[in-house]
């Protein structure tokens, strides 16, 4: 049985539709920029006291999902 992903939510109305972390307006690129440039999640909570542990590891885990649907090569990079 696929776990359902319950707390990323996609509205048109709020963030011009990106997937959204309970429908607040924080997206779930956000928070993942916040991972990749360090911080814990316990910065990231205290930073952002709505959030929640389980929201910072449902994104983690939609991201997981979505580089798996889609195979997307890199550009080769002129030296």
């Amino acid at each position: 049985m696929k776990k359902l992903l319950d707390r990323i939510t996609v509205n048109p109305e709020v963030c011009m539709g990106q997937p959204t972390i309970r429908g607040m307006r924080i997206t779930v690129a956000f928070v993942l920029k916040l991972l990749a440039s360090g911080m814990s999640h316990e910065e990231i909570l205290k930073a952002y006291p709505e959030l929640e542990e389980k929201d910072i590891l449902q994104a983690i885990e939609y991201a997981a999902w979505l580089a798996g649907e889609y195979y997307h090569p890199f550009p080769a990079f002129a030296e």
